[in-house]
């Protein structure tokens, strides 16, 4: 689904490597289908950069959204502790802006950075994959000026939890319906290995809605933007295709949270 599965660790780790090329081999330097059609248009809808301003983009991987940035006219910093996502970033993306290596969760121990420096701060599909979230928005909240914004977009967690939710079919109702296992319980699910020989593997962070809103505002961070965004892909043809229709449309895949830095903090 195009969700980037970044576990944060000290810069210069190597936690991520091992799957870099799987993921960059996959995604490419535009980013995927998911990510083209659907979260970096939802994510410039929230962040509305401006010409001259300067962002942050927390857990670039391969710089994807560094192009949509620069066109806009706004000046583009990417952060990730993966090396090797890095130099794919830099071998694509180097006209577009910079990109540093570093913690996520610990943005105010890069040199290059300082505090207030930023317009604006995002996670690309990212903020699921970086723990503590805690640490990683109050690091967010150090990067950017007062009056400044932080978005976030990421699968929703209401109804995209790794492991404990997916598609159910009512045969008595002819309807498709979203079943949800566990929601509440903040959770660290191992995913798949990919890469070589599979010896590569990511790890995905489960926490409720009002995790991320509570998070925020403990940093100062106001949400004054929402965006609920389904899937863009239409049901194969079938018997079940109407009603697949209208539960993807109904029930989104992607959540977008934009909160405004307050005065004085």
């Amino acid at each position: 689904m195009g969700r980037r599965k970044n576990q944060a660790r000290p810069a210069g780790s190597d936690s991520w490597n091992p799957v870099a090329d799987w993921y960059t081999g996959w995604v490419g330097a535009e980013g995927s289908e998911h990510h083209r059609r659907v979260a970096i248009p939802a994510l410039l809808e929230l962040l509305l950069p401006a010409r001259g301003e300067q962002v942050l983009d927390v857990g670039c991987g391969p710089g994807v959204l560094a192009p949509h940035v620069a066109g806009a006219g706004a000046r583009y910093t990417g952060v990730d502790a993966s090396r090797r996502l890095l130099e794919f970033a830099r071998r694509h993306h180097a006209a577009h802006g910079r990109f540093v290596q570093g913690d996520a969760t610990k943005l105010q121990e890069i040199g290059e950075l300082q505090a207030g420096a930023f317009d604006a701060a995002v996670f690309l599909l990212s903020i699921q994959d970086i723990d503590p979230l805690e640490d990683a928005l109050a690091a967010a909240a150090w990067a950017v000026r007062p009056g400044g914004r932080v978005v976030l977009l990421m699968t929703h967690p209401c109804f995209r939890i790794p492991r404990q939710s997916g598609w159910g079919w009512d045969r008595q109702r002819k309807l498709q319906y979203r079943r949800v296992d566990r929601y509440l319980t903040r959770l660290a699910v191992p995913m798949k290995s990919y890469g070589a020989a599979r010896h590569g593997f990511t790890r995905s962070y489960h926490r409720p809605l009002g995790a991320y809103v509570n998070g925020l505002a403990a940093c100062g961070l106001r949400v004054d933007g929402i965006h609920e965004i389904p899937t863009h892909k239409s049901p194969e043809p079938g018997p079940h295709a109407r009603a697949e229709r209208l539960a993807t449309r109904e029930i989104p895949l992607f959540l977008g949270l934009r909160a405004v830095k307050e005065e004085g903090r």
